[in-house]
């Protein structure tokens, strides 16, 4: 295909950026709804929204908030899919000078109540369908406002009341649930016209995000990214990709959630910044309709993961789609796999360029160029203003070619763990921050991803902690002790193995897995559980998960 767009770009020699060009996140998106006001920002559900409507909206939502009896530094929450909605509601919250608070809306009560305990968040945007998992918990919150929407709720008349009632009615996605006190997002913004909005004076050093993940421990962590953080990832990441961005033209495609840190930084804020429209998926899982989806418009750009990929490749239509217009596949969250990655550039032509990163780092640490004519199986380069540094047991530096543990130092580096100080010292030390991921570097600098320190299992990119799966298997009276591994999988690069020791013959495979149904989001549960006489452990009694997945 015709490559005008791909301008010369060479990594080794990239600039430095500036962390602090801009002040605050609402710098960047008040010059980009300024600029681009009349071009598509997003799409959904077949509607478009301008830039000057998020602008519009998004105000409006400030001012709503401002005026609610929230206070400036507030955790706000937001609980949905992708939807029109969750960029009014993000854009909104920051520019009312509050702290997002991102949650997976598949989450548990129990996972829900934690990361709004542990964040301290005063009000939640949350969609109806999973208003029901809120409402066993809000009593245990410091919730003082419930913002609640419908998926269709953003779509004109009649095709609003339309979706809205096949939701509820029709495919019955919206268990029963009582919240008396709630407020209609849709009222909440629409009152916004006549409040007043006072545009707060927001210092990079401020919380932008609470972005949660976990550690070592198990424990979910808030990370606190900071206005500085974010805009140092983005503009690290235009560093890179501006060689290939059309500022107002591309078209890019968010299937991954919004809520995820990748998507969050290399769909929403990347492309707002450049003023590009942006389709966003509600359901990806529906292969067949996403890929239906795909065929009506001139598509450029697509982020994702392996999972996500594969499943295209293997969906019927996709090869058929016009690939004329697109430019490259991003791939992030967990590791390509080459099989994938030789078939997405057979199918479509274009290069699956992969990266890597963590939520700790807001996210992007490396990054293959576009100029890469095929998949080599690396993690790319550093992007620009960050220091890596590959350590063995003793700390001191490896050669290229040996493993050693991966240490970050850049401005997107986040501040640290939201009240755990002892967490935070563990993994920061001198402004370094200590991955866990084993790596190797070669002569031209490509970084490669050998294994992984900590025990973390990596399920379709989304991370999940050994402690928190045995913490919850252990809540089964039949279970004595419990070890959690990941295991390889062909589609979602790990799945999580059970091993349980029991305290009644009669406990079954599967009655363990619907108790960790119960308590787990759908991703966390266990596919499959063996049951031991004992688990190997060290000689003071902890257990050696590692000769388990051996």
């Amino acid at each position: 295909m015709d490559k005008t767009w791909l301008k010369h770009y060479d990594p080794r020699v990239s600039a430095e950026i500036d962390p602090d060009r801009y002040s605050s996140i609402v710098d960047i998106f008040e010059q980009s709804v300024k600029t681009y006001r009349d071009k598509v920002a997003y799409i959904n559900m077949g509607q478009s929204m301008t830039f000057g409507e998020l602008d519009e909206q998004s105000a409006q939502f400030a001012a709503y908030l401002q005026n609610s009896g929230l206070k400036r530094g507030d955790a706000v929450a937001i609980m949905m899919p992708n939807l029109l909605q969750y960029p009014v509601a993000m854009f909104g919250i920051l520019r009312a000078g509050m702290v997002v608070v991102n949650v997976n809306p598949l989450y548990t009560a129990r996972e829900l109540k934690h990361q709004l305990v542990d964040s301290n968040a005063k009000a939640i945007v949350i969609v109806e369908n999973f208003a029901c998992t809120l409402e066993k918990v809000l009593g245990d919150t410091n919730l003082e406002h419930v913002l609640l929407t419908s998926l269709g709720d953003m779509l004109p008349a009649p095709k609003r009341w339309i979706v809205n009632f096949v939701v509820k009615r029709v495919k019955k996605m919206v268990p029963a649930y009582s919240l008396s006190d709630a407020t209609p997002l849709m009222a909440a913004i629409k009152s916004g016209k006549d409040l007043q909005y006072t545009r707060p004076d927001i210092q990079n050093d401020e919380l932008a995000f609470l972005q949660y993940t976990g550690g070592t421990t198990g424990v979910s962590k808030g990370a606190m990214l900071t206005h500085r953080n974010m805009i140092a990832n983005l503009e690290q990441v235009s560093g890179i990709l501006e060689t290939v961005i059309e500022p107002g033209k591309d078209f890019v495609v968010t299937a991954l959630p919004l809520y995820h840190i990748f998507a969050l930084l290399a769909n929403c804020l990347l492309f707002v910044k450049y003023g590009c429209r942006n389709l966003l998926i509600t359901n990806p899982r529906d292969m067949p309709a996403f890929v239906d989806e795909l065929s009506k418009y001139p598509f450029t750009i697509l982020p994702g993961v392996n999972t996500l990929f594969n499943g295209l490749l293997n969906t019927p239509g996709f090869s058929e789609l016009d690939f004329s217009n697109f430019k490259f596949g991003l791939g992030g969250g967990m590791a390509v796999q080459r099989p994938v990655a030789e078939k997405w550039q057979k199918v479509t032509g274009t290069v699956l360029l992969e990266g890597y990163g963590l939520t700790e780092c807001s996210p992007v640490v490396t990054v293959n160029p576009p100029q890469i004519e095929a998949y080599k199986g690396a993690i790319g380069m550093p992007v620009p203003s960050t220091d890596i540094m590959l350590l063995d047991e003793d700390g001191k530096e490896v050669g290229k070619g040996e493993p050693g543990e991966m240490w970050v130092k850049g401005p997107q580096v986040m501040k640290g763990y939201l009240n755990r100080t002892e967490s935070t010292d563990e993994i920061l030390k001198d402004g370094w921050l200590a991955t866990g991921d084993i790596a190797t570097v070669d002569d031209e600098g490509y970084f490669y991803i050998v294994d992984r320190k900590k025990d973390m299992i990596l399920v379709s990119g989304f991370n999940v902690f050994p402690n928190e799966i045995e913490e919850v298997a252990a809540m089964h009276d039949d279970v004595i002790e419990a070890a959690a591994v990941g295991v390889p999988h062909a589609s979602s690069g790990e799945v999580v193995k059970l091993f349980i020791v029991r305290k009644n013959e009669a406990l079954t495979e599967e009655a363990v897995i619907t108790h960790c149904r119960a308590h787990l989001t759908g991703y966390k549960v266990p596919k499959q559980v063996v049951f031991k006489d004992d688990l190997p452990k060290t000689n003071v009694g902890k257990i050696l998960r590692r000769e388990l997945r051996d």
